[in-house]
């Protein structure tokens, strides 16, 4: 590039000296009410290169930004970018625009005189609201996907823009970035840094320089970064929408406004590499890039960071009373970590990869092993392996284990996949994504083995245990084996090193030149390094593996399954294991699960598992049949309630048992009647829908009740019409409304309510509430019906039916997701009067709830419960979790409470603990944030406002502490 050519604007490389200009708040008033009859009040704003003013009115309505130009910047340059300004408020009218007003004249620029030593330029700048994204801490992908659409939108709208005034150089256009650098590095102090930046640029120019004459030139405005980018705001959700500042607008490779604006997002706590790409994505979509384009956007971003640093160093000397320059410091000093934390090419081979474009690496040819070698198979280390069944994954020797029980079976030689990611690897209770995707393959052999040179080369590395081949086209690391050539020449077929029988040998294979892979990466920076490795396994005379066919799950689903059956997130991770309180995705993510109470005992319990195995290799058939085992659980059901629940019906769901339940108070009463409460579930079911008044679940749910329900108040005692000490008063009301029904001829067969408020996230009901709701429902013929379907089975620690902590006996008890650990099993428990009562209405069976398979797997889960005392641990940890909880809602604001009992828990998040408004918007969002740091939680409540916090029983203090951490950063972090 010819830097120092003469051009029509402003040439940085033979000035490179900008000083801020140094204007009071006071002249820039005057400057207002001079040039633009406004008389208002000019707060200076944050600049590097320029002096910015906030001018805000006497009522408090802000005009514009007052921008006062460095000198060193002429009025041909000024008037390129007011026009730019209007060429992209024209094509994109979706985007706002900070255009500048006229002045007193008319004019859009103003030239004042003695203000700076000689011109200088003035324009007010209209103002958008909304603020940037500067201050906002984490950026979710969409936030990052907003800014990349409109750096696509304003890239398309300059594509034909031309102007005298575009013809610059500047030091933020990566054209001159490698001279940038070398001009200003000696401005930063920490020589370690000086050599890492240097470094960086070097290698960034070199891949930038090689595609520079492929790639295509246009307006940029060049500085399109979370600083420049205006949102709207919608309580937690933003929307990118305006822009501003058109200082470096220039002409130069249309691909820099993508780097440069990507590179702003590393600046953000939580972001790494990984987080750019969905403001790629969204700027292809709107302006494609060609593959020249994407192979220069990771080099570019890595050299953006680089000028930042050794330009802010420089200007820190220049204009050392300049705050904004000293704060945007470590902000530009994580953009460049994050940026150099991994190689260039590995993220750009992500980057082409995410993109569309094949980046499968050259195959590799050779024999590794000598003629008439074993046979070698292949070995299933993924996350759907049956050898990790029962928690083995969780072994540091598993796989050597796995290998030496296959070699035992079949000897010779075993061998692990190439790119498929390892369970083993997946390591519990991280906020990383996991490093378990391999880039080689391990071997391992049932009996000494030689392994050859698959290739003439030169051996350039050899230790006792390592050594690395290089040839024309590739080079091989084995590791573990025993070496046996030296360093020097050495042609194909001469032995290279000998493996021990059962131990294992790592083969990794890259092209000539390539950085060293881990030996595991992550799945989101696996298509970048698989691209720089190759596959071993044509080496061992086995075929290349085909690549992992990745099916649009979702869309398959939509195809088949109804819609109406909704799945949790937006983009859910692809769940197909799980153990104890945790699932893990087909990406080998381990996730710490905070929702599934249907799994009381945990994921995959063995003894379940053992259990419905045993059982179906003997029987399974209906209850109509004579067999102990529904006689054996539903004497050890009935044995853990009061008199005089005694009498057990058997079903195959929650909602099946809490619709039996009303149909048998209804038949024990003759009765058609119910009385429920709001912002309640109790099922999907006909009647349990009837009686379910949840607007989260269904938002017309209080307007269709049939005319046979009627509802009282939800007892909240935290943002309901009573609270706190006058919570009581839910019960009188709700008394008082039984009896009204009584009264008018409509004595309700039944009442019906959780023990413990789940709704609500878990809200223990008032002081004595069912004691006096049953009672009151009791005078006048009902009968009491508890939904334990969420609560019961241990889960408040203390007792083990909620109902008991109100120290009240329901009539009826409705029980489910607990009794079968996830196996379809549901209970009614009443007492033997209201159970005959029932034969009124005909035979009643369900085809699986009393079968030999539920029955047994019933028992089982009651035995575990007891023997690994279960109930003891949702009392302890969830004693803990909650008051580990309680002490992070003095540290966040957004927490208004935390609500329940034991591992029945829900935190609830407002904007205001004043007026209670739901942070609605705020708990999904928080909900997909911790999705990423290994976490999964739900909303719940008619407001989705509430975390959802009911674990399976069996999770520990570790767990706990991992949650309320997690929580915790992206609370202080941002979501």
């Amino acid at each position: 590039m010819n830097a120092h050519r003469r051009t029509v604007g402003f040439n940085f490389l033979s000035e490179p000296e900008l000083p801020a200009p140094r204007v009071s708040e006071a002249q820039a008033e005057r400057i207002l009410v001079e040039q633009y009859g406004i008389e208002a009040r000019a707060a200076s704003l944050g600049s590097q290169q320029d002096k910015n003013f906030l001018v805000t009115a006497g009522d408090g309505t802000v005009v514009g930004v007052l921008k006062v130009a460095n000198s060193a910047f002429n009025a041909t340059e000024l008037t390129a970018q007011d026009l730019a300004a209007d060429v992209i408020a024209a094509a994109e009218p979706g985007l706002r625009v900070s255009v500048p007003l006229p002045n007193l004249s008319g004019e859009k620029l103003t030239a004042v005189q003695g203000l700076l030593d000689g011109t200088a330029y003035v324009r007010l700048l209209r103002h958008l609201s909304g603020g940037t994204l500067l201050e906002s801490g984490y950026l979710a992908p969409a936030a990052v996907a907003g800014l990349g659409e409109v750096a696509g939108r304003v890239s398309r709208a300059l594509a034909g823009f031309t102007h005298p005034g575009l013809d610059r150089v500047l030091q933020w256009d990566l054209r001159y970035g490698a001279d940038v650098v070398a001009a200003l590095l000696s401005h930063v102090p920490d020589a370690a840094l000086r050599d890492s930046i240097d470094a960086a640029a070097r290698e960034a120019w070199s891949r930038i320089s090689a595609l520079a004459d492929r790639l295509p030139r246009q307006a940029v405005h060049l500085d399109l970064t979370d600083a420049n980018v205006v949102v709207s705001r919608d309580g937690a959700s933003v929307v990118a929408d305006g822009v501003i500042d058109f200082g470096d607008l220039t002409d130069t490779w249309a691909v820099s406004e993508l780097a440069i604006t990507a590179s702003s997002v590393l600046g953000h706590p939580g972001s790494g590499p990984i987080s750019v790409l969905p403001a790629i994505r969204a700027f292809n979509g709107i302006r494609p890039l060609s593959r020249d384009e994407a192979a220069a956007v990771w080099p570019m971003l890595v050299l953006r960071t680089a000028v930042l640093i050794v330009s802010g160093a420089q200007q820190a000397t220049l204009d050392p009373d300049n705050a904004y320059i000293t704060e945007q410091a470590d902000e530009e000093r994580r953009m460049f970590d994050q940026a150099t934390s991994v190689p260039i090419d590995v993220m750009t081979a992500v980057i082409l990869a995410d993109l569309g474009f094949d980046v499968a690496s050259a195959p590799v040819r050779g024999a590794l092993l000598a003629p008439g070698a074993a046979p070698v198979a292949t070995l299933d280390l993924g996350v759907l392996s049956d050898a990790y069944d029962d928690g083995r994954w969780q072994s540091a020797d598993v796989d050597d284990e796995i290998a030496c029980a296959a070699l035992q079976n079949r000897p010779g030689i075993v061998i692990s996949e190439y790119g498929v990611p390892r369970l083993s690897q997946a390591g519990k209770l991280s906020q990383d994504s996991p490093d378990v995707v391999p880039t080689g393959v391990t071997l391992w052999s049932s009996s000494e083995a030689g392994l050859q040179a698959p290739w003439g080369g030169e051996v350039v590395h050899a230790s006792a245990d390592e050594i690395t081949l290089r040839g024309v086209d590739h080079e091989i690391t084995l590791t573990g084996a025993q070496v046996s050539a030296a360093l020097g020449a050495i042609h194909a077929g001469q032995e290279l090193a000998r493996t021990a029988a059962r131990q294992p040998v790592r083969v990794s294979v890259r092209p000539t030149g390539a950085p060293v892979a881990p030996p595991y990466v992550s799945a989101e920076l696996a298509p970048g390094w698989l691209a720089l490795t190759g596959d071993p396994r044509p080496l061992l005379g086995l075929p290349v593996a085909a690549p992992a066919a990745e099916p649009d799950l979702l869309a398959r689903r939509d195809a088949s399954f109804a819609a109406v059956q909704e799945h949790y997130y937006r983009r859910p991770p692809q769940i197909e294991r799980g153990w104890r309180n945790y699932l893990l995705s087909t990406a080998g993510r381990c996730y710490l699960d905070m929702v599934n109470n249907v799994t009381v005992l945990g994921h995959a319990h063995p003894r379940v598992a053992d259990t419905a195995e045993r059982q179906l290799r003997k029987l399974n058939t209906n209850s109509r049949f004579n067999y102990e085992v529904v006689v054996e659980f539903s004497e050890r059901l009935a044995a853990t309630l009061p008199d005089p629940l005694d009498t057990v019906f058997l079903v195959n769901s929650g909602s099946e048992a809490s619709d039996l339940a009303l149909r048998l108070a209804m038949a024990a009463t003759g009765r058609g009647d119910v009385v429920a409460v709001r912002e309640a579930y109790h099922g999907w079911t006909y009647g349990t829908d009837a009686v379910s008044t949840s607007i989260a679940d269904n938002p017309n749910a209080l307007a269709t009740r049939p005319e046979w329900v009627h509802t009282v108040e939800s007892p909240n005692s935290f943002r309901g019409k009573y609270r706190g000490p006058d919570a009581v008063r839910y019960a009188e009301d709700a008394v008082r409304q039984i009896e009204e029904l009584i009264a008018s001829g409509r004595p309700p067969a039944a009442f019906i309510c959780e023990s413990v408020y789940g709704n609500a996230g878990g809200m223990a009901l008032p002081d004595g509430y069912l004691q006096q709701v049953y009672a009151a429902v009791r005078a006048g013929g009902g009968l009491a019906i508890s939904d334990e379907v969420q609560v019961g089975y241990g889960r408040l620690g203390e007792w083990f039916w909620g109902f008991q902590q109100q120290d009240a006996v329901p009539d009826i008890v409705s029980v489910a997701k607990s009794t079968g650990n996830g196996y379809p099993l549901g209970a009614v428990i009443t007492s033997r009067a209201v159970a005959e009562r029932f034969r009124s209405q005909g035979y009643f069976f369900s085809s699986t709830g009393g079968s030999p398979l539920s029955c047994a797997i019933g028992i089982t889960v009651l035995d575990v419960l007891r023997e690994e005392g279960l109930q003891g641990n949702a009392s302890r940890v969830g004693g803990y979790l909650k008051r580990r909880l309680v002490e992070l809602q003095d540290r966040h604001p957004l927490i208004g409470t935390v609500h329940g009992i034991g591992l029945y828990l829900g935190v609830e998040m407002v904007r205001d603990r004043q007026t209670l408004e739901p942070a609605t918007a705020e708990t999904a969002a928080i909900c997909d944030r911790m999705l990423e740091l290994g976490v999964v939680i739900q909303p719940t409540g008619d407001h989705q406002n509430i975390l959802k916090t009911k674990p399976p029983l069996c999770i520990d203090t570790d767990g706990a502490d991992f949650y309320v951490d997690t929580l915790d950063r992206v609370l202080s972090e941002g979501w």
